[in-house]
């Protein structure tokens, strides 16, 4: 669902050191016994832990983090299968969890500062290990191998595209997520999946209908209200009301016990499609799932949770900020409320009373138009039925704007 979690190129260790990611000695190849066991969170704070990229989109010092906002926890993303192939875990298909070190010292400079991490499988884009892994076991052997390695006390199930379309996939993912709960006890598990005005869409009830159909009941099912034509809290909470009646008609639960199980995963600032979530729609949704007991609140990301410059970013999204007027750390502190801790106190920061504008596409004379037999590569723009058109990723063949909002295409206005 979220473009910008595919950005990013990999950061070296030694530039983690610098961002202050990693300030434990290095561990030897996949020395887990290096890592300080993880200290014992309430449920709230791995229910409130921002997504953090360790190794892409600028990754801010965590420690920092947790010494400004008050934050203990961070849901570390994301774990995919290799780029070349097979069943083993990596940070984005190209840094084995087995040797890996970098996110290794990341976890320790957390833990020694009383903090903890989840980590998170999935996400947009790359190949998902339960999409490359031969069954549900299979696919939880190389979780296992996560979990071992960082001595996990919690791991999020990121169910996106286009994994969430493939339902052997999605079987895979919740049946290995089943038998990790079942072989480690008191294990926090989370489901996140994309949202909609009616809660979530029809690959999403799916997922639900597979997780009855197992048995399986995570601590739970959180959806993503952005990037489907959502405007702000109100409409965010809207579709938290309609997924409670989701949890209700599928797994029999009461409307307090589905509130129970149900979560929310938010963008703070501008979304992938120009939609823009300000901090008082932050409180407005927090607010929310405090009153009706909901068991998760969560956002992407705090390498986002930084001012621009300029604030607006020229009216574009980044992966390293977030395109909207605020102080650091400003959407951080809804997760410590969220988790039950008061976060130190700064000015507040207005947003502006009209949200910024997507800019119109300008003069389509000054791009190329688009061709069915050209290949085109993220940034590449072209012209197509009167609009500009940004590609995302890598294409050829794929028409601008007949593959919706999910499509390769970003809708940059009419010329």
């Amino acid at each position: 669902m979220n473009r910008l979690k595919a950005l990013g190129t990999g950061v070296a260790a030694a530039v983690l050191a610098v961002a202050g990611l990693g300030t434990a000695a290095a561990l030897g190849a996949g020395e887990a016994s290096a890592t300080p066991t993880a200290n014992a969170l309430s449920s709230n704070w791995y229910a409130a832990a921002p997504y953090l990229m360790p190794l892409d989109n600028n990754p801010p010092s965590a420690t920092a983090i947790m010494d400004a906002t008050g934050l203990k926890a961070f849901q570390l993303a994301f774990i995919l299968a290799p780029n070349g192939g097979g069943c083993s875990p990596t940070w984005g298909g190209t840094a084995a969890v087995s040797s890996d070190t970098s996110v290794a010292n990341t976890i320790s400079a957390i833990r020694a500062k009383g903090g903890d991490v989840s980590v998170s499988i999935g996400g947009y884009g790359g190949t998902k290990l339960g999409q490359a892994c031969s069954g549900a076991a299979a696919t939880a052997a190389a979780y296992q191998q996560v979990v071992d390695k960082y001595q996990l006390k919690a791991i999020d199930f990121d169910l996106e595209e286009p994994e969430y379309e493939n339902t052997a996939a999605v079987a895979n993912e919740l049946g290995a997520a089943q038998i990790l709960q079942r072989n480690n006890p008191g294990i926090y598990i989370s489901v996140t999946t994309p949202g909609t005005a009616a809660g979530t869409g029809w690959f999403g009830q799916q997922m639900l209908n597979e997780a009855k159909t197992l048995g399986f009941t995570p601590n739970n099912f959180s959806i993503m209200p952005f990037d489907g034509g959502f405007n702000g809290a109100a409409s965010q909470t809207a579709a938290l009301t309609a997924f409670n009646g989701l949890l209700q008609t599928t797994f029999g639960w009461s409307a307090a016990t589905a509130y129970a199980h149900e979560g929310f995963s938010g963008m703070n600032g501008r979304s992938d499609s120009g939609e823009y979530f300000y901090q008082a729609d932050f409180q407005t949704v927090l607010d929310y799932a405090t009153s009706h007991g909901m068991g998760r609140f969560t956002f992407w990301s705090l390498n986002r949770d930084l001012q621009c410059n300029p604030p607006d970013n020229n009216g574009s999204t980044s992966g390293s900020c977030s395109s909207v007027p605020q102080s650091s750390w400003d959407f951080a502190k809804y997760s410590v409320k969220f988790a039950g801790a008061t976060p130190p106190t700064n000015p507040p920061t207005s947003p502006p009373t009209t949200p910024p504008t997507t800019p119109a596409g300008g003069d389509c004379a000054d791009v190329a138009a688009w061709s069915a037999s050209a290949v085109y590569t993220g940034g590449n723009e072209v012209s197509y039925g009167g609009h500009k058109w940004l590609a995302q990723w890598w294409t050829t063949n794929e028409t601008p704007g007949t593959t919706g909002e999910w499509g390769v295409w970003k809708d940059e206005g009419a010329c």
